[in-house]
This record gives structure tokens, sequence and C-alpha cells, in this order.
């Protein structure tokens, strides 16, 4: 049913489209962007939730104050502490290797503003947990979110960062120009 709802939403009445051609694995890591608006995490769920698929993402833990906290824990929220304490790699590798399905969405730009100094967390925790890295692109020009391509971290994470960036700028996010590779 809920599968269904979102589906409606996400084609008719938004009239969005998508692209999937990589298999649903139980375990990876999604690098998607570009992430250039708060839209991104509402148009994402929606459209993973109208493929069939479930993801998690990480989120500022200030954010799960009631009752925002029970609606985020719920569409997937993992609140983690930023600290300079505390290893958000390792939480996450202990998390995927704890967990049967792990599927994490991670936007890479770590802000909706223009950043070229992509955060690295993402291929590391693919890495160390040696699952693959799922690549979404966001394409508001053509509303449509892609899912088309699978990286398995070779370890040379200049040469893999090179190509996950490359295959993300070839989409438009809502504001074009807060988005920097």
């Amino acid at each position: 049913m809920r599968r269904k709802i979102c589906q409606f939403l996400y084609y008719k009445v938004l009239g969005w489209k998508t692209e999937v051609t990589v298999p649903d694995y139980d375990k990876y890591v999604i690098c998607c962007g570009p992430h250039t608006s708060n839209w991104d995490l509402f148009y994402g769920k929606l459209f993973y939730a109208a493929i069939g698929r479930k993801t998690q993402f990480m989120m500022k833990s200030e954010w799960f104050f009631w009752p925002l906290g029970v609606m985020f824990r719920a569409i997937g929220g993992i609140p983690v502490r930023r600290g300079k304490r505390n290893s958000l790699v390792e939480q996450m590798v202990q998390l995927c290797n704890e967990s049967k399905i792990f599927h994490l969405a991670i936007t890479p730009e770590g802000t909706r503003s223009a950043n070229p100094n992509w955060k690295k967390g993402f291929y590391y925790i693919a890495q160390q947990a040696d699952i693959p890295i799922v690549l979404i692109g966001i394409d508001y020009a053509k509303k449509t979110i892609y899912c088309n391509k699978v990286l398995t971290p070779s370890g040379d994470i200049n040469k893999d960062m090179q190509e996950i960036k490359q295959h993300i700028s070839q989409y438009k996010g809502k504001h074009p120009e807060n988005f920097a590779i």
C-alpha cells in the first residue's frame, strides 16, 4: 500500500520519472547528488519508496527532538553526533555489519552550497564494509532520478572520486549554482 501511494505521488501528482538499472543488493552505500536543496531528501525518499526500496540516512542528532525525531526515525533517519571523538565511518561500518539490509544514502557534498571538497566518509564506509557504492543522480531539469551506476571502491580514492564526480555532474540540481566538483 505504501509503495502504491508513493508511486501515485511521485509519478502522477509530481510528474517525476525514474531510470533504474542497478539491482537492489542487500547492502550498499548510496552516493546521491547533486545536493542543492532541502527538497532532495523529500524527492529521494519518495523515489526510493516508489521503486519499492528502503533507505537510511544520517542526520544531525540535534534534529531528533520530539516530534520530529519520531518522524525522522520512521523514514530511515539515523541520528549521529559529529564530534571529533566520534568516528562516523566506524559507527556506520558496525551498523552495516550488524544489519541484514543496509542501504545508507549520503550526499557527499555535505551541504546545499557549492562545495568542490566533497566528504569521503561514504567511500570509506563502503570500502571498510566491503560493499558497493550505488550512484544516484537527481535531475530537476528532466524531473528524473537516475539509479544507473555501481562502483566498487578500488582503493584509489582519487580515481574513484573523480569517476563519481564526473557521473554526478551530468545531472542538474534544483539550484545548479550551488553545485561544484
